[in-house]
């Protein structure tokens, strides 16, 4: 405990470690007094910038049409038993109208890289929202894009973009990506909207087939490099329809170590505790939340798409992971101690 408990002194100081020091807090055989030491120091961090407040945002899940092969994910173009859907701009408009009523002043618009989204058609979407709710933030997670069409968007209005570089490491990419998808391509994209002004947000799914201690140690040198304003992370969790079906899931207790690690590291980051995490465990959104998450994204999409966008089986969209649940989720989360904040949430670099 006491090297441990030197080491987590060192990251809250200094927000990064080195190899071995990241290796010592991800290791199996953490004394469990380092754990909750850790857990608590990044509770503590979070609640001295945010409060026991947890920020909401809406989440509209525009198409689940892909043009990529990603191996992991349900969405993938050779996924031929998945019924497809893409929004029309006025029932996202609608989505976001019902959000905003409720209470959301950010909207989540996240979707496989579909053709049929052009620039022009996202750029006119995003157009719309912002003139319609100026007051709302509008966050993309549409993927990989050329440099204009995100200088597109953001012109348009949209402030944030979540593009999840999920693996740092090329050998490792290359278990997870087909061969026409590159590492190289998806960073230049996080620069390029780093570049833009856009709040960037990045992440790995944690367990993720392939995936070693050193690969986590690697994508964390990468998000010390990068600072970004947000970031993504969950438990790799299965698709059966996908040459990873057969995988098993990612460990719960590793994820919500790598939240506590990943508030220290980034104290004024907007980190959610996942849909994937409350599919992965019935308790797992409010452990991510305890561990230094400060943002949940309750489900906007239209409830007859909700099944069919199917990233991962048992996907959880009702209840407390939907909007129209808000109130339930106002109850779980009073439960911890904590309470809904409908505020904007933009990051803001207080410390």
């Amino acid at each position: 405990m006491n090297l441990a408990g030197d080491i987590i002194g060192r990251l809250a100081e200094t927000r990064h470690l080195t190899p071995r020091e990241y290796a010592v807090l991800l290791s199996p055989s953490l004394d469990p007094k380092a754990v909750a030491h850790l857990t608590a120091a990044a509770r503590e961090r979070t609640d001295g910038i945010f409060g026991r407040k947890v920020r909401i945002r809406g989440l509209i899940e525009v198409t689940n049409v892909c043009r990529n092969n990603c191996l992991y994910c349900g969405l993938r173009r050779d996924n031929r038993g998945l019924p497809r859907y893409t929004l029309s701009a006025d029932t996202i408009l609608d989505s976001c109208r019902k959000g905003y009523e409720a209470g959301f002043r950010t909207f989540v618009l996240q979707g496989g890289e579909n053709p049929v989204l052009t620039v022009e058609r996202v750029t006119e979407t995003v157009r719309r929202i912002y003139t319609t709710y100026p007051d709302a933030a509008i966050t993309l997670s549409l993927g990989e894009w050329p440099d204009e069409a995100y200088a597109a968007f953001r012109q348009a209005g949209a402030s944030r973009y979540l593009l999840r570089h999920e693996t740092h490491n090329r050998r490792h990419y290359s278990q997870l990506h087909p061969s026409d998808m590159s590492l190289d391509n998806r960073l230049r994209c996080l620069d390029t909207l780093k570049r833009l002004g856009y709040q960037t947000g990045t992440g790995i799914m944690v367990g993720s087939p392939g995936q070693t201690t050193a690969h986590i140690i690697e994508d964390l040198e990468y998000m010390h490099h990068l600072q970004p304003e947000m970031i993504g992370i969950g438990p790799f969790l299965p698709n059966s329809s996908t040459p990873f079906g057969s995988c098993q899931p990612g460990n719960l207790e590793l994820t919500v170590r790598l939240i506590s690690i990943l508030r220290l590291m980034f104290p004024n980051a907007n980190i959610p505790s996942t849909t994937a995490l409350a599919t992965l465990d019935s308790e797992g959104r409010n452990r991510g939340i305890m561990a230094g998450a400060n943002v949940v994204m309750p489900n906007l999409t239209p409830p007859e798409c909700r099944a069919a966008y199917s990233l991962y089986d048992n996907k959880a969209s009702t209840g407390a992971e939907a909007a129209e649940g808000i109130a339930l989720l106002r109850e779980q989360l009073a439960r911890i101690g904590m309470e809904i904040t409908t505020e904007k949430g933009d990051y803001n670099n207080y410390v």
